[in-house]
């Protein structure tokens, strides 16, 4: 397989993620539906998040096998360990540390009763409630872009894969990785908007959310087909891995308050499946 046509296939994973995204746009009616969707795509990430990490295990896996018959050093296996651990710190303790530093500071008052002051400073608590709601709308467009980005660290490791896989003559499961990385990126649209709940976002967010999401797929192609790079592949495996678990416990505490466990637990677990069974296609084939 050509260089170009590695690139094209992997553009076209890569743009599936699309396919989810517009649910975004949908206004949702009450609370059931908020949950439903938003733990969809907790199910959807949590199956992301076992993947990344297993790829990254089978990664440090290898390499402790080869120590152990003296076909390589106790130092890379320990610069791997390294590897997976500061990846997985960056990509959970470091998204809480930027997301600390982005959140607005101070706190709402309650209104003051009695009196014509009470009149005047129900126009102040109403604006400080618009700004408030602002807030948590931006937080939320916020929060879908970190999840965009953490799938796109998945995603650059799976272009990584399609593009090794091509360059090394394996054309058949190149074709097989391209085709499951494409089902699996449609679902990944539900991941990034599930969580936003009730705030509507733009088509150029929507836009956006999928370059982030998608287009690493693209680049992890072209970078795959050139350069093979285990503890590249490792360090965004953990990346990934870190901040998908900082998103699903920022989106499992935010869906608490609306209720409705069981149905969400059931939607978890669906999401959970849809994950797996649209990776069966990779793995039937052998990537």
């Amino acid at each position: 397989m050509s260089f170009a046509q590695t690139v094209a296939l992997g553009a076209l994973a890569g743009f599936t993620i699309y396919l989810g995204l517009p649910i975004g746009r949908l206004q949702l009616l009450d609370n059931r539906m908020r949950v439903a969707m938003a733990m969809f795509a907790v199910g959807v990430l949590s199956f992301i998040f076992v993947d990344v990490l297993s790829h990254g295990l089978g990664i440090v896996g290898t390499a402790l096998d080869n120590a152990r018959h003296h076909h390589g050093s106790a130092g890379y296996v320990v610069w791997l360990v390294f590897l997976l651990g500061a990846g997985f710190a960056a990509g959970s303790a470091g998204l809480a540390l930027v997301e600390r530093r982005m959140r607005p500071l101070g706190t709402r008052r309650p209104p003051i009763a009695g009196g014509s002051g009470a009149a005047a400073f129900t126009t102040t608590e109403a604006d400080a409630l618009a700004a408030e709601l602002e807030a948590a709308r931006r937080r939320a467009l916020r929060t879908g872009l970190t999840i965009a980005g953490a799938i796109g660290v998945h995603n650059f490791a799976e272009g990584l894969a399609i593009g090794v896989s091509a360059r090394t003559g394996a054309i058949g499961l190149a074709t097989v990785l391209i085709v499951g990385f494409a089902l699996h990126n449609a679902t990944e649209g539900f991941g990034i908007v599930g969580p936003l709940g009730d705030v509507k976002p733009s088509w150029r967010w929507l836009g956006l959310a999928g370059l982030i999401g998608g287009g690493p797929t693209f680049l992890g192609s072209i970078v795959g087909y050139g350069v093979t790079s285990h503890p590249l592949e490792l360090a965004f495996y953990a990346a990934a891995g870190g901040a998908i678990l900082y998103v699903i416990g920022e989106v499992w505490n935010a869906m608490r308050r609306y209720g409705h466990r069981e149905l969400g637990l059931l939607m978890l677990t669906a999401g959970f499946l849809v994950g797996v069974i649209t990776d069966l296609v990779v793995t039937l084939g052998g990537g």
